[in-house]
Parts: structure tokens; C-alpha cells; sequence
């Protein structure tokens, strides 16, 4: 692939933004137009600048990476830090990956791969689905849905949760057929009877997954992973 991505680092640390720059320089696909060691600096820098991907660290004086990200429309961002606890957090924001340090080459090479996938998508691929629901035609988009399970009343058809927290149901329609149709690194089966999105899920354990959509009780939907998928599912969630 010829395509390079026009990259910023940023760490308010001196020695790691060196070793990030210089682990950076031996990867072909990124192009580093400028790194900085001040977030604030970087903020008032970003009208001026153009860059596909933002690689930062967290935990920074002024403002922290993840509010920062917040503020950066149709940017990709990896995070780079010593922390965590923030893992949750960045993908909900729709970060590209998460890498605790001390960052390897190997690791860091598996997160531009990504960010390259991702950069490419939406010029090629499709955003969305045209489907038949119990009400007629529909344009589903891939960035409404939360998840898909079988329907109660009849499981040859599909119950979509919607970003909005309404449901739609389609029509005698196949996980496989779904899947073949849905963005791969976006979404995963988790049993047999659910597909869920990515950027849905808030935690995650051997057999359970916690969304961020809250249910009629107030709590959060949850999902079992089921043996068969969890070996899929955590590579898609791999840290």
C-alpha cells in the first residue's frame, strides 16, 4: 500500500516523545510532520495544520489527551500512555488503538496497520446497508447501530439497537449475511445470538460484556460472550 498517513505526536515528556518519534521513523506508512511536547501549544497549532493521525499520551499537564481527541473532528488518534485505566474511555471516543507503555515497534506497527485501515474505509467502502424491516425499506448506517440480536417474535428476523435507543426489525435476514456486509474491525459476533459494535461496549470480562446503553431500569445493557466467539471477540478488543 503506497498510501502514507500525515502523523503528530504528542507527549509532554521529552524522553518518550524522542523514542516515539524515532520508533515512528522506521514505520514507511507515516509520514511525522511535526511533534510536540505541549498540549496547549499543539491546540493553538491546529487550525494551521494538516494530519490524518494524532499519536498522544493521556496524562498531560493543561489538558488531558482524551478531551483533547474530543475536540479533533475526523482524526484518527492512538493513544500511547503508562496508565490503563483510560482504555475504556479511548474507545469510547472512538480511538484506533491503545498502547500502554514502553512502546514496541511490533506493537506500534499493529496500530498504524489499523489506522491505515481505517483512513482507507470510508473512500472505498459502503457506510451502509439497505434492508427490509417490518415497516419497509431502510438505510441503515453502520454508525447507528449498537447491536443486533434474533428477534423474540420470530428468529429468522433481526432486532437492531440504535444509537438513538430505538430499535428497528428486520426482516428474515441471517447473522452470516450481516456479517459478510458489516466493516469487520467494527463489529463482532458474541454468541449465537448477537453481533455487537465495538465503539457500544463500556467493559467487557470472560463471559460478560457491559454496554453503554442504559436499559428501561437504568442499567446498563450486557451481553454474554460466549466461548465459541470470545477467541474473535478479544482480538478485535486486544489491547
Amino acid at each position: 500500500m503506497d498510501t502514507k498517513l500525515k502523523c503528530l505526536l504528542l507527549d509532554d515528556e521529552l524522553p518518550g516523545l524522542t523514542y516515539l518519534k524515532m520508533l515512528c521513523e522506521q514505520i514507511p506508512e507515516l509520514e511525522i510532520v511535526k511533534t510536540y511536547n505541549n498540549p496547549e501549544k499543539f491546540l493553538s497549532d491546529i487550525p494551521d495544520l494538516e494530519f490524518d493521525l494524532l499519536i498522544s499520551d493521556i496524562e498531560m499537564p493543561g489538558i488531558d489527551g482524551l478531551h483533547l481527541a474530543e475536540m479533533l473532528q475526523n482524526k484518527l488518534v492512538i493513544f500511547c500512555t503508562a496508565y490503563k485505566e483510560y482504555a475504556a474511555d479511548a474507545f469510547n471516543i472512538d480511538a484506533v488503538d491503545y498502547i500502554t507503555k514502553p512502546v514496541k515497534l511490533e506493537r506500534l506497527q499493529k496500530a498504524i496497520s489499523k489506522a491505515l485501515e481505517r483512513f482507507v474505509k470510508p473512500e472505498t467502502g459502503k457506510k451502509f446497508l439497505q434492508l427490509n424491516t417490518d415497516k419497509g425499506k431502510i438505510l441503515l448506517y453502520f454508525n447507528q447501530i449498537q447491536y443486533i440480536k434474533t428477534a423474540i417474535s420470530d428468529s429468522r428476523d433481526k432486532t437492531v439497537l440504535l444509537t438513538d435507543g430505538s430499535f428497528l426489525n428486520l426482516k428474515n435476514i441471517k447473522f452470516d449475511t450481516l456479517l459478510k456486509e458489516l466493516p469487520e474491525a467494527d463489529f463482532c459476533r458474541v454468541n449465537k445470538k448477537e453481533i455487537v459494535a465495538v465503539k457500544a461496549i463500556k467493559f467487557f470480562n470472560h463471559n460478560e460484556i457491559v454496554l453503554h446503553h442504559l436499559e428501561e431500569n437504568n442499567k446498563n445493557a450486557s451481553l454474554i460472550l460466549s466461548e465459541t466467539y470470545r477467541s474473535d471477540f478479544l482480538k478485535k478488543v486486544k489491547l
